[in-house]
């Protein structure tokens, strides 16, 4: 059973982490829908302000309580983060508040803070709230893909990315609800999880960019296609480690290696769009976002070694 101060902190950890990527969630989907959709739209943005108003909750709470390797990982904001919110804003429309993202980069200078009875109650009711907005926005999120699939609705997100953040929003429930209930994680069980979840995840990064890229941008679509296959490579090498287990440390090398190669590619990618200096149809918000997941992979990566 977890203690007291390990709750609150892998509790805040988490939250700081997912409630940000839920609330890109809610833009990017905002961005894809189209005019006549405006109900979609207006409940996009409804959730996108549930994720905000939390996180901005989570990042009060957790000054001085979260370790220093999450806080300098690149997992919650970026040194690109705040141009890429603004530029986003520029070209979607969408309003997107900055100062969140001004709060978080303070975090790393927090002072140390003892944790109280009253914290580990306030806690339990964040992710009771976490977990109701989460499911509501995986609600939403199944029943776009279910209407796009069925041609019921047209969105310019890919389906599989529609997919793809329906399954991040199903693996924060899991780890809310483990919090939860105190539960302590099987190290080797969860390892194998993540790898497989993580390894997937970029993978469809890759494709992802691989596709919204202008045909004109060959060497970058070439490379976006290569860490693809590695990582549709790597997938199915941890979801053979059932079967063998003791090769788990050779697939967590590569996968390390292979999500430090791509993060520093999206680092790139970011930057370029920034600068406007790659043909896309990319939202530099997008660049930074998978940069930050991949950050967080790494990390996870890190401590499993």
């Amino acid at each position: 059973m977890l203690s007291n101060n390990e709750f609150v902190r892998q509790s805040l950890e988490l939250n700081l982490f997912f409630m940000r990527i839920a609330k890109e969630h809610s833009i990017f989907l905002q961005a894809g829908f189209v005019t006549k959709d405006h109900p979609l739209v207006a409940q996009a943005h409804r959730l996108k302000n549930i994720f905000s108003q939390l996180l901005i909750d989570t990042i009060r709470m957790s000054e001085g309580i979260i370790s220093p390797e999450v806080a300098n990982s690149g997992e919650l904001v970026t040194d690109l983060t705040l141009e890429a919110e603004k530029e986003t804003q520029f070209y979607s429309g969408i309003s997107i508040d900055s100062n969140i993202t001004k709060m978080e980069l303070a975090l790393v200078k927090s002072q140390e803070k003892q944790i109280t009875a009253d914290m580990i109650r306030r806690v339990e009711n964040l992710n009771n709230r976490a977990i109701m907005a989460t499911e509501q926005i995986a609600m939403f999120k199944k029943r776009v893909l279910q209407d796009v699939l069925a041609c019921r609705t047209f969105t310019n997100n890919y389906p599989l990315l529609i997919d793809h953040i329906l399954r991040e929003a199903k693996l924060y429930l899991r780890l809310l609800r483990k919090l939860q209930n105190r539960e302590e994680l099987n190290l080797a069980l969860e390892t194998t999880f993540q790898e497989v979840f993580w390894n997937r995840i970029m993978a469809e990064h890759s494709k992802f960019i691989r596709g919204l890229l202008d045909p004109t941008e060959v060497e970058l679509f070439n490379t976006a296609n290569d860490f693809g296959r590695r990582f549709d490579e790597l997938t199915a090498e941890a979801k053979n480690l059932s079967n063998n287990p003791n090769l788990l440390p050779v697939v967590t090398e590569k996968s390390l290696k292979n999500t430090i190669d791509i993060r520093n590619f999206k680092v790139q990618g970011t930057e370029g769009l920034i600068q406007c200096k790659i043909k896309s149809t990319i939202y530099p918000l997008l660049g930074d976002h998978v940069v930050r997941e991949a950050n967080h992979y790494i990390r996870i990566l890190k401590s499993f070694k």
